[in-house]
């Protein structure tokens, strides 16, 4: 247990340091920082750019890594994501409608339209995880669910990709979309992020004890006695809400949810009641120090933070094969 809280605490202090680094990166550097308590400019750039856009990395981050996490113990695989019951599809597709219907770039965007492509994005990543749940003919079968998945992400992903040529205006800002950024991230964004994080976190690790049952079989679950479909239903529901709530705001970004079960793995092996808040906890880390690294290393341009995570992960992941690989 000492492991434990000496996670707890390493990552609780690097998100409180890149914090206070998040809000001294970007185009005018810490002179914002220095300044901002005489000058409204710079009080403006720090409180309502840097401010919202650190702590909407990391809330994203966090409920990616607590989506993995379910994810990962819903279907018994250490390589499933928050992305396979067909939400990143679904999102992806109702951000090319609302785009193809506002006929207007992303960047040109107001509040209100943002707002707009906000709950389009929600309600697609919803409505990917409801057309699953209706090919799987409920989350009663968990290899049935998630093929279902599969096979939604692909169908969604096709009326997308017919979107786009139809209307290819809306190029730049789906791959702007699809890279992922936390650059438009505001203090309702923040709010909303905070609130689905707190209830997905309270009904998973309520339902803990469900996921450590099934990391020990099927059989093994049953023979215990738990509601088991009413279970799966209600953690399909803690991964569609977290996952939606996270690409509404930042759109899709890879490898985070993958990558923050593992990490806490490899370096405290816990169980889901752990498992769960330590897992958010690591990728709201993991995503926060993604995008400092995207604002710091092309500045004042910027990568898109979905390309650095997915390159970091991706290499994560290699090595991790790698390892595993070794001591077989």
């Amino acid at each position: 247990m000492p492991a434990v809280f000496r996670l707890v605490f390493a990552l609780s202090l690097a998100g409180i340091a890149l914090a206070c680094l998040g809000l001294g990166v970007g185009s005018t550097g810490w002179r914002s920082l220095w300044q901002m308590w005489g000058d409204a400019a710079a009080w403006q750039i720090v409180w309502d750019v840097r401010l919202p856009r650190t702590l909407g990395a990391w809330l994203a981050g966090a409920l990616l890594g607590l989506a993995g996490a379910v994810a990962q113990g819903l279907f018994r695989n250490a390589l499933a994501d928050p992305f396979l019951l067909g939400s990143a599809s679904g999102a992806t597709l109702a951000v090319a409608l609302a785009l193809a219907v506002m006929g207007l770039p992303l960047a040109a965007a107001g509040w209100l339209a943002r707002l707009g492509l906000t709950g389009a994005a929600f309600a697609g990543a919803l409505g990917g995880v409801l057309l699953a749940l209706a090919l799987a003919q409920g989350a009663q079968n968990t290899l049935r669910l998630l093929l279902a998945g599969v096979v939604a992400g692909y169908a969604l992903g096709a009326c997308k990709d017919l979107i786009t040529l139809a209307a290819p205006d809306i190029l730049q800002a789906m791959q702007l979309f699809m890279l992922g950024s936390s650059a438009f991230v505001g203090w309702a964004g923040c709010a909303l992020m905070a609130a689905a994080l707190a209830a997905c976190l309270l009904a998973a690790w309520a339902l803990a004890r469900v996921l450590d049952a099934l990391s020990l079989g099927e059989a093994t679950a049953r023979s215990l006695g738990l509601p088991l479909p009413a279970a799966r239903a209600a953690l399909v529901a803690v991964l569609a809400l977290a996952t939606g709530a996270a690409v509404a705001q930042t759109g899709l970004i890879a490898f985070v949810g993958l990558a923050a079960p593992h990490v806490v793995r490899q370096l405290a092996p816990v169980r889901h009641a752990w498992l769960l808040p330590l897992a958010a906890l690591a990728g709201g880390t993991l995503l926060l120090a993604a995008d400092i690294g995207a604002r710091w290393l092309l500045a004042p341009q910027e990568l898109p933070v979905g390309v650095l995570t997915a390159t970091l992960g991706g290499g994560y992941l290699l090595w991790l094969m790698r390892q595993q690989a070794r001591r077989e």
